[in-house]
């Protein structure tokens, strides 16, 4: 048996069967034990299985990714306050990376009243906000559309990214801690992000309290590469302190709205 074929029969055999011994997955692929275990390293590694003592689990429920559906109302006050916030990065005649979520999107409709401004994405969510503002230009990555988010991954949307080098990067992910940064639960997604991150001189990342303590499977962006963070109140102060620590500079939305811009943005 390939391994590629060993590898999907015993992810079908842990996502049917719940919590299973590597002994058990051994004798249903008919392989060795070492092998099993190998398998589940790379397994584990995709998100498509949780390693345990001895044997492998179904990838845990919030490790999955939320689909936009299910991400459009939650904490949504939050969001738009972050996203408001936010946009006092960004200055008229600004280069930006823009990546894909519903704190971006809302990010997006902030920026809307700028001029000269020339947005990459590739989430079509965003795209579609800047679709009729005749004074900034989106460019779009090609790729792989990824329906549950509706953002393009892959080759193709990683390479459109090559030589770009924008202001500032803006991030979301379904997970966040100063242990290990930012995070999502599918690897093409996280490849795009950090390819996003590469192309922008600074890093903010907008999250609202929900992300927190939530690490994915896949890291985006190490603590050490975020510039910025911009959360909302209910954040946890703990993870902020440490955040603060390891050199991020962090922002509370509800007390961003007035005073000076981070940039010096009016």
């Amino acid at each position: 048996m390939f391994a590629a074929e060993r590898q999907r029969l015993i992810t079908d055999i842990v996502h049917r069967d719940g919590a299973v011994t590597i002994h058990d997955l051994a004798a249903a692929v008919d392989a060795s034990e070492v092998t099993v275990r190998r398998d589940l390293r790379t397994l584990e590694e995709a998100g498509l299985v949780q390693r345990h003592h001895g044997g492998a689990m179904p990838v845990a429920p919030t490790s999955a990714e939320p689909t936009y559906a299910e991400k459009r109302h939650t904490a949504s006050r939050e969001k738009a306050a972050i996203a408001q916030a936010a946009a006092r990065f960004v200055r008229d005649g600004d280069a930006v990376v823009v990546g894909a979520g519903t704190t971006t999107m809302a990010l997006a409709a902030e920026l809307l009243d700028r001029s000269e401004l020339t947005v990459m994405t590739n989430s079509l969510l965003v795209a579609q906000v800047f679709a009729d503002s005749p004074r900034i230009e989106v460019l779009l990555t090609g790729g792989m559309l990824r329906g549950s988010i509706l953002a393009m991954v892959g080759d193709v949307a990683e390479t459109a990214l090559a030589g770009i080098k924008a202001d500032v990067t803006f991030l979301s992910g379904n997970g966040l801690s100063a242990e290990n940064g930012l995070s999502t639960p599918h690897p093409m997604v996280a490849s795009i992000d950090r390819t996003m991150a590469a192309a922008g001189r600074e890093v903010v990342v907008v999250a609202d309290h929900t992300k927190f303590e939530r690490d994915s499977v896949v890291q985006t962006v190490g603590t050490t590469q975020i510039s910025h963070l911009v959360t909302d109140a209910a954040a946890p102060a703990d993870e902020l302190d440490r955040l603060r620590a390891a050199g991020v500079d962090v922002t509370i939305a509800e007390q961003a709205i007035v005073g000076d811009s981070p940039r010096g943005v009016r």
